[in-house]
């Protein structure tokens, strides 16, 4: 194994964190359709997606020389340091949007991250621009709109051809193929976010000297990055799970297959042409894409504005911590040692902070809980039951409303058995 010093196994390990937050992140680009229409039970899902996740890393390591060698010139005097300070701020945004349950690119906060640490430390001519703007703006761009039209002209197929067919009869068939359109897009994200892991460890054993400029991924590299994404994804990113699953369009078996087909299509596409694109942003377009390809479909365009949003913001709110971590950082051992303090303290806030209103297994598909707020609802004294990122209406029962009186709250609907609101 090569030599590798104190500073390089913080990087490595803190690539590795972010590799973790990553896969629990994400996990809602294979997942959350499939388990919104019970295609499978959310832990037997999300144990599939982590086992193809780790098979997928194994696969390709062309999106691995993208971030290794392609964004950040290796010759520029990047440091170790740097790309630690790059790494806590993808991973504090990372833990900032799932508690607040919007499914964000972890593949954004990467690059914002290491781009703003570099230039707050080097300069920007250490960056290759031409390969930001190519590999990483353009995909942003185009792919989510490639799997968002994808899917909605396969979902309008699908109807089409499905229209004089037995609707339970079908139904079974299409969960069925969710279920292999899932195992297709965890596979696919294996291919794509695991390798931006492995790029950026190989690029700090670049910059500490452990490695020749150009080198490939190692293999403990490779199943490092692989098991790290594989246990995050195990993990269950069950807030985001939810506002993909159920904010943001009402998904039926059907389009449920249609978005996953369409999106892993998009995502292995890219993988093999070296594009490290946003598995999130494909995932997600394609989700929109089938809400609007069945007809009487609904998309939940504020839940969808809230991502949009968030899309823009990743690049520069990740680059900006990246950079103020990486001055800090320059300042030698104690700089490093007050980032790494910063990291863990900001990260324990946020899972005090998320257990607060807790969401897992047991409550992903429970649309009647705020996705992003607190139990009581806003601040404006709007329901829970409305509050958040992509609540949808619901079902309300008596025992609900009954529980919702002992808790000192008004029921909110009348004595009979379900009323729609």
């Amino acid at each position: 194994m090569e030599h590798i010093t104190l500073l390089i196994a913080i990087v490595i390990v803190t690539a590795l964190a972010f590799d973790f937050t990553n896969g629990f992140h994400d996990t809602a680009n294979a997942m959350a359709t499939t388990i919104s229409t019970g295609a499978m039970k959310p832990k037997a899902a999300v144990a599939m997606s982590a086992v193809l996740n780790l098979v997928g890393a194994f696969l390709s390591v062309e999106v691995a020389r993208t971030i290794s060698g392609g964004i950040i010139d290796e010759s520029a005097g990047v440091r170790p340091e740097v790309i630690f300070a790059g790494l806590v701020g993808a991973i504090i945004w990372n833990l900032l949007t799932w508690l607040v349950g919007l499914p964000s690119s972890s593949s954004h906060a990467l690059f914002g991250g290491l781009i703003g640490a570099t230039i707050a430390s080097v300069g920007l001519d250490a960056i290759h621009g031409d390969a930001v703007v190519m590999k990483v703006i353009v995909p942003a761009l185009v792919a989510p709109l490639v799997a968002g039209f994808a899917a909605m002209w396969a979902t309008r197929l699908t109807y089409r051809v499905a229209r004089n067919a037995d609707e339970r009869a079908t139904s079974k068939g299409y969960r069925a193929g969710q279920i292999g359109s899932a195992a297709l897009v965890s596979l696919a994200h294996g291919t794509n976010d695991a390798q931006k892991t492995m790029g950026v460890m190989t690029l700090a054993l670049i910059a500490g000297g452990a490695l020749a400029p150009d080198s490939d991924p190692p293999m403990w590299v490779i199943a490092s990055a692989g098991i790290a994404i594989a246990l995050g994804t195990y993990l269950g990113g069950w807030r985001i799970i939810r506002t993909l699953g159920k904010g943001l369009t009402d998904i039926q078996p059907p389009q449920g297959f249609a978005a996953q087909t369409s999106a892993a299509t998009t995502i292995l596409a890219s993988s093999h042409m070296g594009f490290a694109l946003s598995t999130t942003q494909v995932c997600s377009g394609a989700v929109m894409g089938c809400g609007l390809g069945r007809k009487g479909g609904v998309v939940h365009w504020s839940t969808a504005r809230k991502m949009v949003v968030a899309w823009g913001l990743t690049l520069p709110a990740a680059g900006i911590i990246g950079a103020l971590g990486a001055l800090l950082a320059e300042q030698g051992t104690w700089g490093v040692s007050a980032v790494l303090a910063l990291l863990i303290v900001v990260s324990a806030a946020i899972f005090v902070r998320s257990r607060r209103d807790p969401v897992d297994h047991s409550n992903v598909n429970d649309v009647n809980e705020p996705v992003a707020g607190g139990a009581a609802g806003r601040a404006d004294g709007e329901p829970a039951a409305t509050a958040g990122a992509g609540v949808m209406p619901l079902q309300v029962t008596i025992p609900q409303a009954a529980s919702a009186a002992r808790a000192g709250d008004e029921p909110s609907v009348p004595d009979k058995p379900t009323t729609t609101v």
